[in-house]
């Protein structure tokens, strides 16, 4: 995998993987289910890993890397469908925490 892959690239990457089907994406509701159904999948994994409630003997064995790579391909979905540049939506929650909460946590060497 190579991983000097940009956010643009893994938008087109997923886009052309959508368009070749005649469904293309989902509706959006219908995304912000399935992005509710993966965090749930997501947030099950990490209660096996890190929670006091562990796997049934049986039960399948995913990952936390699986599992958030599913909800970052529905994210991705999602984005794709709605017009929305994850780049520049990343750049504009950066900037917004980068100014809204500078001061409120204890930065490595300013204790």
């Amino acid at each position: 995998m190579d991983e000097s892959r940009t956010m643009k690239d893994m938008q087109q990457e997923v886009d052309r993987y959508i368009s070749q089907f005649k469904e293309g994406y989902f509706p959006p509701m219908e995304m912000l289910a399935r992005l509710t159904e993966e965090l749930g999948e997501l947030s099950r994994e990490v209660q096996h890993v890190y929670g006091t409630k562990k796997k049934k003997p049986g039960e399948a064995e995913k990952s936390l890397e699986e599992e958030t790579g599913d909800l970052f391909f529905v994210l991705v979905c999602f984005a794709n469908a709605n017009g929305i540049d994850l780049d520049r939506a990343l750049a504009g929650v950066m900037e917004k925490f980068n100014r809204r909460d500078s001061g409120r946590w204890t930065k490595i060497g300013e204790e």
